[in-house]
């Protein structure tokens, strides 16, 4: 009986049909990823038109600024300057000759008259050599007297007149000597002021020249300063001056321009002035700092601002003009509007508007660096810093 023959199965596929499947699997994977990326595209593209649309139509907020007015006001030209406080009459007393100092007649920082003494030293020695020297010339004068009768009655010759009157001459010179050295030992005061902080003590041997103390007339008081050779054209001797010192900040002293040196020093071509100033009350002191405005005797109006509202830079200086607007749902608000202008001359805390602005308009005093042309803003002078002509900061 014949062997029979078993046909193949259909499970197993051929090699054939293998490479098919895997491609198509493969294009299945890849349309799916890229229908992932296209909704993702879709998505990322949708938020970005969303954001466009937002930023087209966002308003930013309006900026809370301080405000200030341009006013007309009143300025007095001047010339500033800085100086220092020197007195009228200064010296530090000294002796003319030595000696043991036996008295002291002022305290430290007192204030002295002219005349009064200060420095007694010891004079016992040539108070002791006075009293034989005026004997002596006391004995010359009778001397003297007895000779230039002899001589008149012919009892005695010229040349023993003249030697008597020669005698008289020298004892009267040695009592003025003695004279003269003992009041060397007598240190008075050569004016009315202030002495400072004695150097001698009571013992002390004090040598010719040694110094006793500084005496210094307070009231009045100078001040001395320099000033550009270009201000020759606008100061006189007679103007007024203002001093400030920064010991004082909220004191002011006035006084007159008295000196104008009649030489520009090389170096600097500046001229020295010096001006006098009334000083009752002492506080002001030689060696003092000051500040020192001469002031004209011209008085101009301009028209002054905040310097904090001004926005400097290369290209021009520019101030941000509150003014009346509108927003984008028809609602008054105020708005910003940058405009250029020329700036003048500076005082305390205001700047000079020469020209771009006009009296009565009302300016950004703070918070300009944050604003654009146009910006809405909010005024809140609530914290507004107080703005002077002659500010006095203090040192806290």
């Amino acid at each position: 009986m014949p062997a029979s023959v078993t046909a193949p199965s259909n499970d197993v596929p051929s090699s054939s049909t293998r490479p098919a499947g895997n491609r198509k699997r493969w294009v299945l994977g890849i349309l799916a990823l890229l229908g992932v990326i296209a909704v993702l595209v879709g998505i990322k593209a949708a938020q970005i038109g969303a954001m466009i649309q937002a930023g087209a139509s966002f308003v930013p907020p309006p900026e809370t600024v301080t405000s200030a007015k341009a006013e007309a006001v009143e300025w007095q030209a001047s010339q500033r300057a800085v100086g220092t406080v020197i007195a009228v009459r200064g010296v530090t007393l000294g002796a003319e000759v030595s000696g043991i100092v036996r008295d002291i007649g002022f305290e430290n920082g007192a204030r002295v008259k002219k005349g009064q003494v200060l420095v007694q030293l010891d004079n016992s020695s040539e108070a002791a050599q006075l009293k034989g020297a005026e004997a002596d010339a006391e004995l010359a004068r009778l001397t003297h007297v007895r000779v230039q009768t002899l001589a008149t009655q012919g009892s005695k010759p010229q040349a023993e007149l003249e030697s008597a009157q020669a005698r008289v001459v020298q004892a009267e010179a040695a009592v003025t000597n003695l004279r003269a050295l003992i009041a060397k030992k007598v240190i008075r005061a050569p004016f009315d002021g202030r002495i400072g902080i004695r150097q001698v003590e009571l013992g002390q041997v004090l040598a010719p020249g040694g110094p006793i103390a500084s005496l210094h007339t307070m009231d009045p008081i100078h001040v001395e300063f320099l000033l550009p050779q270009q201000a020759l054209a606008e100061v006189k001797p007679g103007q007024k001056v203002r001093v400030h010192v920064d010991v004082f900040p909220k004191d002011t002293w006035e006084g007159e321009l008295t000196t104008i040196n009649p030489e520009v020093e090389i170096s600097s071509r500046n001229v020295r002035m010096r001006a006098t100033v009334p000083n009752a009350d002492g506080r002001l002191i030689p060696g003092m700092f000051a500040n020192i405005d001469v002031l004209s005797e011209n008085k101009s109006e301009v028209v002054a601002i905040p310097t904090t509202a001004v926005l400097f830079a290369p290209y021009g200086d520019s101030v941000f003009v509150i003014e009346e607007g509108k927003d984008a749902a028809g609602k008054a608000n105020l708005v910003a509007q940058q405009r250029f202008a020329r700036m003048g001359e500076r005082r305390g805390d205001f700047i000079e508007v020469a020209s771009g602005l006009k009296p009565g308009e009302t300016v950004v005093s703070n918070g300009v660096f944050k604003l654009r042309n146009g910006a809405a803003v909010v005024v809140n002078n609530s914290l507004a810093p107080q703005v002077e002509t002659a500010p006095q900061p203090v040192d806290r």
